[in-house]
């Protein structure tokens, strides 16, 4: 017998040689039935893994596990991809992994796939699922693998297998007549999985790499339930909707051009005044908390970054260096050298600390084109940046104060709850040290301190290994979107390594020299991506204070444009983003127009508004009509508003 510790730390005699899945029916036939792989001593296995000593055992499902969700979909890749060589006989297989929301597997095809072809292929895939065919594990050596893919004609499984390292295992599932180079885990059998859907299709060349070959992609997803998936694909739909480019192009906020290049957005008027507002909004926050802001070059010379580490762990995502006379120049992919530099102009007592440097910085990383997105992942980016030097008996403090501010911000003046923070201590990977810093006691110190803080505000979160910054630990705080997603955007990192590498000092109250820490904090984290989150959190239906455009006037004639004119002029003088829409339209389309372009008041102006000096109001929300008023009262109305931020969601 051998003695198996369940992740609730039940500890269960189990004989020596049964598998996962035996144990699990040892708990539970319920818990067998919705089991889809295990992990024993925290890797990864297939439920027909036999245990032969003590262990560790968390047996993942769909439902509670990201491994179990993936074993899920990594085994419905493998279904469609038997379907299309079923249905196709001379596709080459590529890979076919699961991701974040499903599946998708990549195809060397004369054929060119389109959604056309997605029913006949769901349909084969569902005739596969009802064979209930078993998966098969087994291993070959090197060269009987090659050998094999080659009768098969797969020739990127051979590449891929070659380029294996020499020892490693390599594995194989088999399913009814169809085999795939894999490493699994996987289902048990096909009849496993249930609903299915085939989602999109587009090109995506081999390994990555623009030299290679332009391949097919197919992506899907799957449930165990079909009301899961019908729950999925609603929210797919509603993604859609919320997509930021779309509605960025809709409302004129943005654009993009391959004449300006790649992951280079330029803002249009109504775009710049939301980031104009926005950026603003977070200087003035900080000014109040005693920050003193600066503006520092884009450009500067590779020592910098040698100097400061970035270099040795960053410059595959910088832009490559630039020679200039006799230095060789970089773009800045961040502005922390540079505050190191700013720190270090003159002597600093410890009566100055702390000293809080905060700086809008553009900021520039050579982000793969296939990963830039519209506003949230670019090339240059505008970050809210800013670094607290502080002595050692500050760090609680102002950490402490950098949590309260992101609360401020996100949850009184964004209006998210509380229940949609999650709070991460992001650590770095013990087991791949190569990636950070080398200091073992700094990296402890640091990531005890930053534990010990949030413990102390009863704040509650979780640990990530390998998720810290390569000089230090840090918290992120994610925040649950309207989609359902974690985006990580605030952030505070503690970091002993940059005071060393640039070898900064304060003058203690012992006359001695001391080293100061370095709080990085990232509150809107870049202006881009915070902007897109916010579009799609509010659909464009920005709250009042950040609407580019916050009334509409709206004449029902051309005899009421003379008075809305002075209306317009009103609302100006009192700094109210204001437009007046003089067209020759009927006041319904107007209106209409209006809602579409998300602004928050209409005033609509007729015969009897003009005689009164009134004005008609109508709201955004829900088309509701406010009534009518005289036009200081709705000036306060607005400024009032704008003045608590108040939030339209």
């Amino acid at each position: 017998m051998i003695k198996v510790t369940l992740k609730d730390g039940k500890v269960l005699d189990v004989e020596k040689g049964k598998t996962i899945l035996e144990v699990a029916k040892q708990i539970s036939e319920g818990l067998a039935r919705m089991a889809t792989c295990g992990e024993v001593n925290g890797k990864v296995e297939d439920l027909r893994y036999e245990l032969n000593e003590d262990c560790s055992l968390n047996i993942c499902t769909f439902e509670n596990s990201e491994e179990g969700k993936k074993a899920y979909w990594h085994t419905t890749a493998h279904i469609m991809a038997q379907a299309i060589k079923r249905l196709f006989p001379n596709v080459q297989l590529a890979i076919g992994p699961a991701i974040a929301n499903g599946f998708y597997y990549d195809f060397d095809t004369e054929h060119r796939f389109s959604e056309e072809d997605f029913e006949k292929i769901e349909q084969e895939m569902k005739k596969i699922i009802k064979e209930d065919l078993l998966l098969e594990r087994f291993e070959l050596s090197r060269k009987e693998s090659i050998k094999l893919m080659k009768e098969a004609k797969e020739s990127y499984k051979v590449e891929l297998i070659e380029e294996l390292p020499e020892g490693e295992i390599i594995s194989f599932y088999k399913q009814g007549e169809y085999v795939d180079l894999c490493a699994g885990p996987h289902l048990m059998s096909t009849g496993k999985v249930k609903a299915i859907k085939l989602l999109s299709t587009s090109g995506a060349y081999w390994r990555g790499d623009e030299k290679n070959k332009m391949l097919q992609r197919i992506y899907g997803v799957s449930y165990p339930k079909a009301s899961q998936l019908e729950e999925y694909l609603k929210l797919l739909e509603e993604a859609k909707e919320r997509d930021h480019r779309k509605i960025g192009k809709e409302l004129e906020l943005f654009m993009t051009h391959e004449l300006v290049g790649s992951g280079l957005p330029m803002y249009l008027p109504h775009g710049a005044t939301i980031r104009r507002i926005l950026e603003r909004y977070i200087q003035d926050k900080e000014i109040e908390l005693g920050y003193d802001h600066v503006y520092t070059p884009c450009l500067a010379n590779v020592e910098l970054y040698k100097t400061s580490g970035h270099w040795d762990h960053y410059k595959d995502d910088m832009f490559p260096a630039m020679k200039m006379d006799n230095e060789e120049m970089v773009l800045r992919p961040m502005n922390c050298p540079h505050h190191m530099l700013i720190y270090k102009s003159k002597m600093r007592s410890y009566r100055d600390l702390p000293i809080r440097i905060g700086e809008l910085a553009n900021d520039f990383r050579y982000e793969n084109s296939g990963a830039v997105c519209g506003l949230e992942r670019v090339r240059q980016m505008c970050q809210n940046d800013a670094h607290l030097f502080v002595r050692p008996d500050q760090i609680k403090e102002e950490v402490g104060n950098v949590l309260k501010l992101i609360k401020e911000v996100y949850q009184k003046d964004f209006g998210f709850s509380a229940d949609s923070f999650k709070y991460r201590l992001s650590l770095r990977d013990k087991n791949n040290k190569e990636k950070y810093i080398d200091n073992d006691e700094m990296w402890e110190t640091a990531e005890a301190q930053l534990r010990a803080i949030l413990k102390d505000m009863d704040i509650d979160f979780y640990e990530a290994e390998g998720e810290a910054a390569f000089y230090g630990p840090k918290i992120d705080i994610q925040i649950k979107t309207a989609l359902n997603h974690d985006v990580t955007i605030p952030t505070c990192q503690l970091d002993f390594a940059l005071p060393e590498r640039f070898d900064l000092t304060y003058v203690g109250e012992d006359n001695k020299e001391h080293r100061p820490v370095v709080i990085h904090r990232a509150i809107l984290g870049s202006s881009d991506r915070f902007i897109s989150f916010l579009i799609e959190e509010t659909k464009g239906a920005f709250p009042l204070w950040l609407s580019p455009i916050q009334v509409k006037i709206l004449p029902i004639t051309d005899a009421q444009i003379d008075y809305c004119t002075e209306l317009k002029a009103k609302l100006r003088a009192k700094r109210i983003r204001v437009e007046l829409d003089d067209s020759n339209e009927k006041i319904g389309y107007k209106i209409r127009k209006a809602q579409l372009e998300k602004v928050p008041y209409m005033l609509v102006i007729g015969a009897n508004e003009q005689e009164s000096q009134v004005v008609t109001v109508r709201a955004r929300k829900n088309g509701a009509n406010i009534g009518i008023m005289p036009i200081d009262k709705f000036i306060v109305k607005v400024q009032n508003e704008v003045e608590s931020k108040a939030i339209d969601r």
